[in-house]
Formats: structure tokens, sequence, C-alpha cells
């Protein structure tokens, strides 16, 4: 038997091993558990509070708005660290492509800026 087939078969018992795994505990947690629903269980729960509105009212989007902002910036900055650990190993093409890398993110900064999209009020 080639070692092809055998690491492939070691990939499939791991596999049929997980499955089998994962249904038994699903089965033994739907077997074991006791399900008594009554009113409080199945009321409404927000934060520890009761509902006390309409889920209908309307909600200021500015709040997830700067968390997209946030999480665009932040992630393209995780860009830059792989460059500046390996930047002595590159060449005059990558710098230039860092270089237009990091003049996007200042122009979309810039341009999320200008149109207002981090102010508060």
């Amino acid at each position: 038997m080639s070692m092809f087939y055998q690491e492939l078969g070691n990939i499939g018992l791991f596999f049929v091993f997980s499955i089998s795994l994962a249904c038994f505990i699903l089965f033994l947690s739907l077997r074991l558990s006791n399900f008594n629903p009554d009113s409080d269980k199945l009321a409404a729960y927000e934060c520890g509070f009761d509902p006390y509105e309409d889920a209908r009212n309307v909600f200021d989007v500015k709040f997830y708005l700067v968390a997209i902002l946030f999480l665009i910036f932040d992630l393209e900055a995780v860009y830059f660290f792989p460059w500046a650990i390996s930047i002595s190993f590159l060449n005059i093409e990558a710098l230039f492509g860092i270089i237009d890398f990091g003049l996007e993110l200042v122009f979309g900064l810039i341009y999320a800026w200008q149109v207002g999209a981090l102010d508060w009020n």
C-alpha cells in the first residue's frame, strides 16, 4: 500500500471518528437533558432587562458605521506588520506597493472624515 493511501486512510478514520463522536454527544445531550419550558424560560430576555420598547423603533446606524470603519482600518493596518518584518528582503517593487497601500489607506481615512462618518453628532 502506498504512502498516499495510508495517509488518506488515516484522514478518513479521523473524519469518521469525529462525525460519530459529534453525533454521540448530540444524542447524549438530547437524551439526558430535561425539557420543561415555563413562562419565565420562554419570555424575551435582553441584556438582563425585560424588553420595554417596540423592536421597530429607529436606531442610530452611526455605531455600526464606526465599528465597520474600525475593522476595515484595523485589518488594513495588520498588513503592515509582515512588510515591516521582511523589509530588508524586499525589492523596490514591494516598497512602491506598500507606499501605494499606505496612500490608499490615508485617502480612505480622509474620505471617511470628509463625508462625516467619524462625527458623533
